[in-house]
């Protein structure tokens, strides 16, 4: 009897960028994130340069054997090569696969995939208060609530066989964020910026990342959509002091790290240790 080993799970960064300045001077990368879970690839948020980033990924990402796509909300850092994405996910619609997922007006108001590229999916669902989807056996992705981002906006969890991991994305801070994410293994927040409270921006603080982080608990807290107000040194600096202050590992991402999702204890160790993160090769551990 030939026993299949279970296929490795991982999270990707293909970028960390947060907000329009970061972007477009790309100081930090904006390609958004792609988990692989037990044989189901799901790419979250492509924004500008998205497929050239996982074409040059080592290993490389291939579009073709992406499972699902989701978009937060519609805005240009989220989305920006979400079209492409889907054409090239679907082979550009001469071979119908995989599913889209985004919010309603994502879709129809204002589409950040175009409406004659929306057809080549096999699946297309809308991102709702409360709604839940299964994208493979044992996998699904929901959106407990809507976020404060002045466009119709979600954050969400995936649940797969022994993980639950939360991504808080855009938004102003809501007393309903702990609740809505309690109990997750793994919190990644988007941190834009150092300090939170300025609905001109309706974006996290470092402060609201460490209010959140010290409420959820997770086993290990990530730092992501990382704006201009936050660079590395300085973002690792947040990083730090959210250890410090909460007890929960805590580290800030950066572009091209491949996170072992299989082993996040040793992730969280490496975060207790705080060894200053390094800048790593594309596709190599950078905690």
């Amino acid at each position: 009897m030939t026993v299949t080993a279970p296929a490795h799970r991982t999270l990707k960064f293909l970028g960390t960028a947060g907000a329009r300045f970061a972007v477009s001077t790309q100081l930090r990368h904006s390609g958004g994130l792609v988990w692989s879970l037990g044989g189901a690839t799901i790419w979250v948020d492509p924004g500008p340069g998205a497929l050239v980033r996982a074409l040059s990924s080592r290993p490389k990402i291939d579009p073709a054997k992406v499972d699902a796509l989701v978009i937060t909300h519609r805005h240009l850092d989220h989305a920006g090569d979400a079209t492409a994405v889907v054409e090239a996910m679907t082979r550009g619609g001469f071979s119908p696969r995989g599913t889209l997922l985004a919010p309603r007006d994502a879709l129809e108001t204002e589409p950040v995939v175009f409406r004659y590229a929306q057809a080549f999916p096999a699946r297309v669902g809308v991102l709702a208060p409360g709604a839940r989807h299964a994208l493979a056996p044992g996998v699904t992705l929901e959106t407990p609530v809507a976020h404060d981002h002045g466009v119709e906006t979600y954050g969400y969890l995936l649940t797969a066989p022994g993980l639950r991991a939360g991504h808080v994305v855009d938004t102003f801070w809501m007393d309903a964020l702990p609740e809505a994410y309690a109990g997750v293994d793994l919190l990644l927040v988007n941190t834009t910026r150092l300090q939170g409270g300025d609905r001109r921006y309706l974006h996290l603080g470092a402060d609201d990342a460490e209010r959140l982080v010290a409420a959820v608990r997770p086993r290990l807290a990530v730092l992501t959509h990382l704006g201009m107000q936050l660079p590395p040194r300085k973002a690792d600096a947040a990083a730090l002091e959210i250890s410090r202050r909460t007890g929960v590992p805590t580290v800030a991402a950066r572009d091209g790290w491949l996170l072992d999702l299989d082993d996040l204890p040793a992730a969280a160790a490496r975060a207790r240790s705080r060894a200053p993160q390094a800048p790593a090769p594309d596709g190599g551990p950078a905690a």
